[in-house]
């Protein structure tokens, strides 16, 4: 019978109100006069993106971690389930923009970025950062809304490294970036190629994840069918089906648009950055903008993330906030600078540059990836010589 329990009323209560009221902002969005159906569509991608996040624990740095410590691979198979689905997807609705891949054209809004030393140098602090601080960027919001304590000292430290990512820029932009090769791989394979490419070196590394993958003991089920975490599969292929969805309608799923755009605001409010980013807003990455208006998509997207994630995990019973620590504070804070300037430097993190890339064919998709991977072992070896949580 414990199968079939379903939560507390409290918390069916507390879940329905949380859901409700994102519904009701979404509403309020439409009807503003410029850019509302764009902005109430942000607000349910947002809610939906926090719910599958939550519910299949889908974050990037603990299904690594799975791996690396125990072999577990299933977690890293979700993320391989999410690109073959997306990439599939993307490339079908590239054709609604751009029928031929002509070389000198790219497909509107998708995250496809210069391929430079800057863009490694990102992905790796990224990584290392994620490694410190316990998750990604996009998994400190989730967490935001199971009760976690230390994912705003993450978040706070993320937007001193876009901070500090701004300041950098022109050098970076000057010395790596402005030369650098565009490369999507559309224009060299074609669609058909290029979706049937990506397939296999994803289905490559599946079979290698498989080979090494080591069952976990099995535990005996606690709590009711509604409390479980959804299998990782399941939670990769959501994930996929929305960000096809999200491009379609809106643009490619991103979530430092808006933390970068703040970070951008204050530091210019305070005269830190110089007059001019060279290049930076001709680039169509999580692109980061001076604050003009209140919402913006992504600040609506972020916003109705972190709601969905309260939901889901008030639902399950996972909402368990707790004071943090203070090593775990100052681990969050460095790790979130390494975040931020990474994020900043490489124009998105692993939804935006590495998720919605890939999925677009974008070859820095693949190495933000690359580097990314190698940031986070290195900063989790570090951690764990360090004895440092």
């Amino acid at each position: 019978m414990a199968a079939l329990a379903v939560p507390p009323a409290r918390r069916l209560a507390v879940s329905a109100t949380v859901v409700a009221a994102v519904v009701l902002f979404s509403h309020h969005l439409g009807g503003i006069a410029e850019g509302g159906r764009e902005l109430a569509l942000s607000a349910l991608f947002g809610l939906a993106f926090g719910i599958f996040l939550q519910r299949s624990r889908f974050c990037f740095f603990c299904v690594s971690r799975d791996f690396i410590e125990q072999r577990d691979a299933r977690g890293l198979l979700g993320i391989v389930a999410a690109l073959a689905i997306g990439i599939v997807g993307y490339h079908l609705v590239f054709g609604a923009f751009l029928p031929v891949p002509t070389p000198g054209r790219l497909p509107p809004q998708a995250h496809i970025g210069p391929l430079s030393w800057v863009l490694a140098a990102g992905a790796f602090s990224f990584g290392i950062g994620m490694a410190l601080s316990g998750s990604c960027i996009s998994a400190h919001l989730y967490r935001l809304g199971e009760g976690s304590t230390a994912s705003p000292f993450a978040l706070l430290g993320a937007l001193v490294g876009f901070a500090l990512g701004f300041a950098s820029w022109n050098d970076l932009y000057l010395s790596g970036i402005q030369q650098a090769p565009v490369v999507w791989l559309p224009h060299h394979f074609g669609y058909a190629g290029s979706v049937a490419l990506q397939l296999v070196v994803l289905a490559i590394i599946a079979i290698g994840l498989w080979r090494w993958h080591r069952q976990p003991d099995a535990v005996a089920a606690k709590g009711g069918a509604w409390e479980r975490r959804w299998p990782a599969y399941v939670g990769g292929l959501l994930v996929g089906f929305l960000g096809v969805l999200s491009y379609f309608r809106l643009g490619p799923l991103g979530v430092t648009a808006e933390l970068g755009s703040i970070a951008r605001t204050a530091a210019s409010t305070t005269g830190w950055l110089p007059d001019r980013l060279e290049g930076l807003d001709t680039f169509s990455g999580c692109a980061t903008v001076i604050k003009q208006t209140l919402w913006s998509d992504n600040g609506v997207f972020i916003l109705s993330l972190v709601l969905g994630s309260l939901a889901a995990a008030v639902f399950a019973g996972d909402f368990k906030p707790r004071l943090p620590r203070l090593p775990e504070i100052g681990r969050a804070l460095a790790g979130g600078v390494l975040m931020g300037w990474g994020a900043m430097v490489a124009l998105g993190c692993t939804v935006g540059t590495m998720l919605s890339g890939i999925m677009a064919g974008a070859a820095s998709g693949w190495v933000f990836g690359l580097f990314l991977f190698g940031g986070l072992w290195l900063g989790w070896q570090a951690r764990r010589k360090l004895d440092w949580g």
